[in-house]
Order: structure tokens, then sequence, then C-alpha cells
């Protein structure tokens, strides 16, 4: 009997990327991104410019990762994509082209969530993680403790009560003035920064939660005052001069201060899971693990705590189709396929 390989297409489009991927086997043959400029000027992503981008950008990003795949349509044997969490403007896009794709192959559908998708992002590549591991999933909209037993059983045992933390750096860049997107620009002059110069609070949060709206406050308060206090609470109200002063001339000190303590919160509660799980095989996942502070201190901490750490390629670490598709490979290997019927849907447990 000839062995026949296992080939998924899968669409990502959660967000303001359009993202398409094939995968043969567990492997990724092709990874195509397109990215949306379109929300720059807006400061953030529009939801409705979001979801026309994708319309005009599937068709050609599927057709491109195909043939970077060397790939036919016929030999395709399931389509993936995102039905959930997101933007339901844009994984409505997906996930109706993936149906309509489905349909006219008469190809199984897969369902994936886009934050197991994130986890298992950890499996494209060699080293791969044992099971059972805990990967620290932190994205734009989550920050998520989870225990992962296998590639189709996941539980949170942690997670954001209010903001994630890339919002957190996003809304502290707007807050000193860069322009969208202000994450990778903390990253940036947090490299020429001293993280210790200013000190900025540990929310105190029970169990393996997260919270970044109190840090936040204390951010905007401190920016606020332009410095004159450590309290970080509305004393004295700085003039606009005096606000854009203290910054341009403390910026690099005032990201890495920031930066510091975000990626503090994230390792100490990864920590503590460890501890309470025993588990000793760790990962980082999600769109704020390209940071290079945060990935410096996780491999810096897998070796203080004796972890085996493992950090997905940058390509999959923010949105993009291959995290999809090898999501999408271990549930046909299961059997777990989706009907016509399945819905997306801006949010959705686990």
């Amino acid at each position: 009997m000839q062995f026949m390989p296992v080939t998924i297409l899968a669409v990502e489009s959660s967000c303001d990327e359009t993202s398409a991927s094939v995968c043969v086997d567990g492997k990724i043959l092709s990874n195509y991104i397109a990215n949306q400029t379109v929300h720059e000027k807006y400061g953030g992503v529009v939801p409705e410019l979001a979801s026309r981008a994708h319309m005009q950008n599937i068709v050609p990003v599927v057709d491109a990762a195909i043939k970077e795949a060397n790939c036919q349509l016929k030999n395709i044997d399931a389509i993936a994509f995102t039905q959930a969490p997101g933007l339901i403007g844009s994984l409505l896009v997906g996930g109706q082209f993936a149906k309509s794709l489905a349909l006219s192959l008469n190809k199984p559908l897969i369902a994936v969530h886009h934050m197991q998708a994130h986890v298992l992002a950890n499996l494209i590549a060699e080293p791969k993680p044992s099971f059972p591991f805990l990967c620290l999933t932190v994205s734009g909209g989550h920050t998520q403790i989870v225990v992962c037993e296998s590639p189709t059983s996941m539980k949170v045992i942690g997670e954001t009560i209010d903001d994630a933390a890339g919002e957190a750096f996003d809304k502290s860049a707007k807050l000193l003035g860069l322009p969208y997107p202000g994450g990778p620009l903390i990253d940036k002059y947090a490299k020429e920064g001293d993280a210790t110069r200013f000190k900025f609070p540990e929310p105190q949060i029970p169990d393996l939660n997260f919270s970044f709206s109190g840090l936040k406050t204390s951010i905007l308060y401190f920016l606020q005052n332009a410095g004159k206090s450590n309290l970080f609470k509305e004393e004295f109200t700085a003039t606009e001069e005096e606000k854009k002063e203290f910054i341009n001339n403390n910026l690099a000190d005032i990201c890495a201060s920031i930066q510091h303590r975000i990626v503090t919160i994230l390792i100490n509660k990864l920590k503590k899971a460890s501890i309470e799980t025993g588990i000793y095989n760790i990962c980082l996942a999600g769109g704020v693990s390209a940071n290079s502070g945060l990935r410096k201190a996780f491999e810096e901490a897998g070796k203080k705590y004796h972890w085996q750490t493992f950090i997905p390629a940058f390509e999959y670490c923010t949105d993009n189709a291959g995290m999809i598709a090898i999501t999408g490979y271990y549930k046909f290997l299961a059997g777990q396929f989706a009907d016509l019927s399945v819905s997306s849907t801006a949010r959705a447990e686990w």
C-alpha cells in the first residue's frame, strides 16, 4: 500500500494580516503573509478597513502560498481556517473563503482556535518540546499560560483579567507619542536605555492570572507629572511642553523601564506556573514573543530555573497561517473536522 502524505491548506484572517500556508505531513512548505498598512494613520486597526483589505488580499495570498509550495489544489486533503477569536469581519472573510473552497473541492474543513494555533507554532520546527509543556502565549489581545498535554488537549491555567501585555506595550507607546504599531518601537528604544532608571509597580494579582490596566495607569500618571514623582498618582500635572521635553530627553530609559516591568510580570507568573505544575518544558508564543527583551529574559530564566525552553521562529510568532496549518494537520490526524454550518466568532472559550 502506497503512503499518501497529508496536505493542509490554511488561511488566517483574525485581525489585520491576510495569510495562507501549505503544510505537508507537519512540514510548512509556504507561509505567505500580506500586511495592511492602511491602519497606520489611525493609530490602530480599523475593523471595517481590515475586512475590506482581507477581501482584496485573500485570493492572491492563497494563490502565492500554493505556488510557493509547488502544490495543486487537487492535492489538498483539507482546508483549515481561523474560526475564532478575532475581529468578526476579518474572521468572516477567511471563514467564508475556506468554506467555499472546501465545498467546491469536496474537501474536509478544519476550524482552528487562533490561540491554540499560537501554542502549536512551537511544533513547527526542531527541536520540538515534549509533552506536557507550558506555554506563555502573549499577544495584543491575549496573555495566557497554557498546559499543553497533546496537540489536541490544552488547558488555560492563567490569563489576563483585563488588558493584555501586547496592549500594554502599544498603549504605553501611544502615551509616549510613538506611531502605531508602537510595541516594536518600545523594544527598539529599550535596547539603548537603562531598565532600572524608573521603577514601575508590579500588580499583585493572585493565582496565575495577569493584570496590566494598573500598570498602564501608573505610566499615564508618571508621564503627566513628567517624572517629577515616582508615586505614580496624579499629584502634579506638567504642561505639554514639559511632558514632551521629559519624554524626548529620557525616551530610551522610559521604554527600557516599561519593557522591564512588563517582562518581569510575565516571567514571574511563568516561574510560579512551572513550580505549581512541576513542568519544566516551557514555550513562548504569540506576537509579543518577538520582543527581544522578553526573549532574552525567557532564555535567562530557562538557564536559571533549569527549564527546557522553546520559542518559534519570528515568522511564526505574529499572526500567520503556518501555525493554523500545523494545528490543522494535528486536528486532521485526530479526525477533528467541522461542517459547513460552523460559525466564525469574535470570542471563543478553549
